[in-house]
């Protein structure tokens, strides 16, 4: 199982902090640094403020050489699709063909309130979703010397030289996640190269991998490679059950209560425990780290998680 750092900065974190926290994970190995976006913290003052994920993820694409590095997710209400792409695109350039994407629908009400952003309805922000997702593709895999045109409800895209091009053909890895049973599976039978399955025990995992694998016969991928299959989970790990309970107090996780599916106990148990998701289906694991100056955890999981996967 591959590994994955997954972050979130809007609880506070500088440009500084990520970058630490990116460099650490490329030298001990991880497959990938992730990070949310969010404009919004979810606990505590936020400080020093939120960071653009796209802007941090170009700038950490020029500071880093091996690790892959994407968001999990960008909100498709944040930006129009057209600049998207072309953000995207450049940081796939900047990092010498190492981003991925992934693409969600947006949820959280209060940011888009707070940095004045619409909020349409879910629906009409799932239709959103399906829209963008077909322009990025679209625009990505256009080849060069030809245009791409767009004709959608909410999107119109006429005559685009569909430039820059992404270094990874026919364009980086999109990521689909959720949990809804009907058209977040939808939407990943059409467009992704992953799916993830966010903060869910094994057995739901498993079930809403089984409604992707569905889809996906139900669609049809002509020809595309499989889909990967991932999942999202907060980690809590220690060398002994001491360790265990000051890592969780302090990021203000109850250490006698750990929520179904968290990763969560000496290295041992965590490496049962994603054996689990790994007989769900699961090959990537994005472990959200959310005390991203402990940087002696990531060393832990490095050094006494990973090889027990081997």
């Amino acid at each position: 199982m591959r590994l994955c750092v997954f972050t979130e900065p809007q609880l506070g974190a500088t440009y500084e902090d990520q970058l630490a926290i990116a460099q650490r994970a490329e030298r001990l190995g991880f497959d990938g640094f992730f990070r949310s976006d969010h404009y919004v913290t979810f606990g505590g003052d936020g400080l020093p403020g939120p960071t653009d994920s796209w802007v941090t993820l170009g700038a950490l694409a020029r500071e880093t050489s091996t690790i892959r590095l994407g968001t999990l997710v960008t909100s498709a209400t944040f930006r129009h699709p057209g600049p998207l792409a072309i953000a995207v695109a450049q940081v796939d350039a900047m990092s010498g063909g190492r981003v991925e994407i992934g693409l969600g629908a947006g949820w959280f009400e209060r940011e888009h309130n707070a940095y004045g952003i619409p909020f349409p309805p879910v629906a009409e922000r799932f239709a959103r979703l399906g829209e963008q997702l077909e322009i990025l593709t679209g625009l990505w895999s256009t080849p060069a010397g030809a245009t791409f045109s767009y004709e959608g409800r909410y999107y119109d895209i006429v005559d685009s030289p569909a430039l820059p091009k992404p270094v990874q053909q026919p364009g980086p890895p999109v990521i689909v996640g959720g949990k809804g049973p009907k058209r977040t599976p939808r939407l990943a039978a059409r467009f992704a190269d992953e799916f993830n399955v966010p903060f869910s025990s094994p057995a739901d995992t498993d079930a809403q991998f089984r409604r992707v694998v569905e889809a996906i016969e139900r669609e049809g991928r002509d020809g595309r490679a499989p889909i990967v299959f991932s999942f999202a989970q907060t980690i809590v790990c220690g060398r002994d059950d001491a360790e265990v309970r000051r890592r969780a107090e302090a990021v203000g996780l109850d250490p006698e209560k750990p929520q179904d599916g968290q990763l969560y106990g000496t290295p041992e148990r965590i490496a049962e425990q994603l054996r689990d998701f790994g007989k769900a289906g699961a090959s990537r694991a994005f472990l959200q780290l959310l005390d991203m100056r402990d940087l002696e955890h990531l060393e832990l999981i490095a050094a006494e998680v990973a090889p027990l996967l081997s």
